[in-house]
């Protein structure tokens, strides 16, 4: 089975490269809950949970100079997360979305987010030592809004340093996390996909996610797809369903775990994805890392909000 060792450092050290918004949940009196959420950012909490002192979890943003700001990187440190790799720019801020809930526990989100100091995150003279720094990583995380918010000369910086980071022996993992809002065209997205997806050694894909966006037909076409591509180890997540994964030429299943009453799917992917690759990162097989990932998002899904309390 496919192996998911660090590339020499003794302790592992992971860049999770993304955006993290202000959050707000929307609860059935209309009233409103603040937090902090974002997909590469809830990853980055609940692996720093996993890990511990394992491994170095840092995460790469850009962020303004005012009091949410100032109260993110708080709460970042306060995880365990390094801030080295975060960029503070003067009088910029950070994006805003709500939750709001359904009965189901299915949730619609609203953002404000155009303005986002993140968009300028690799374009700075700042970022020229952080790009340079992410190169000597064990893993580099990212995912499809990681994409979007970059914007196309953003990508084309990311692709050089995952190039020269995978020389190194680094491993690129990838959450594919589609949000059609962000684009300006379907086909724009799928030329950013198709351009950083040769250089990705771990997909974690949601098969609704790979429909909207390649019109794939089903799961097997989506595996199909990814084993002709040549990705090394495919995570395919079907919610309630089995995920899917596809590693070493061979294709099988891990069942999810039931859960009596979802509260709400905020991250329960990136949970997942969290705890796979904390698992993987630590010797176990894609099979168990699956199984992690299930247990953990079973939990997160009975819980208001992206980020459920330690406890």
């Amino acid at each position: 089975m496919n192996t998911f060792s660090p590339n020499g450092h003794k302790t592992p050290r992971i860049a999770l490269i993304g955006e993290c918004m202000i959050e707000l949940q929307q609860r059935a009196d209309g009233s409103l809950q603040q937090s902090f959420g974002g997909d590469t950012l809830n990853t980055a909490v609940y692996l720093a949970r996993a890990l511990g002192d394992k491994a170095q979890v840092d995460y790469v943003t850009a962020l303004g100079d005012d009091s949410f700001s100032d109260a993110m990187c708080q709460i970042w440190l306060d995880e365990g997360i390094g801030l080295d790799l975060v960029q503070r720019l003067p009088g910029r801020l950070p994006g805003l979305y709500c939750i709001q809930t359904d009965a189901n526990g299915e949730r619609r989100f609203l953002y404000w987010r155009n303005e986002a100091a993140v968009r300028d995150c690799f374009t700075t003279p700042a970022a020229e030592p952080i790009l340079a720094a992410l190169a000597d990583y064990d893993v580099l995380y990212f995912s499809g809004i990681t994409l979007a918010v970059l914007g196309a000369k953003g990508r084309e910086r990311l692709i050089q340093t995952l190039i020269e980071a995978r020389q190194r022996g680094a491993r690129a993992v990838f959450d594919n996390n589609y949000r059609p809002r962000l684009w300006a065209s379907r086909e724009d997205a799928q030329a950013a996909y198709n351009s950083v997806l040769p250089y990705v050694d771990v997909a974690l894909l949601t098969v609704d996610d790979e429909q909207a966006l390649f019109g794939y037909a089903d799961s097997d076409a989506v595996l199909q797809a990814y084993g002709t591509m040549g990705t090394p180890e495919v995570v395919l997540k079907r919610g309630a369903e089995a995920c899917l994964i596809l590693c070493d030429g061979e294709t099988f299943e891990v069942p999810a775990q039931k859960v009596e009453k979802v509260v709400d799917t905020t991250a329960a992917g990136d949970s997942f994805s969290a705890a796979y690759l904390a698992s993987r990162l630590l010797g176990g097989s894609p099979a168990e890392a699956a199984e992690a990932g299930h247990h953990l998002a079973s939990r997160v899904i009975q819980v208001p909000g992206a980020l459920i309390p330690r406890t």
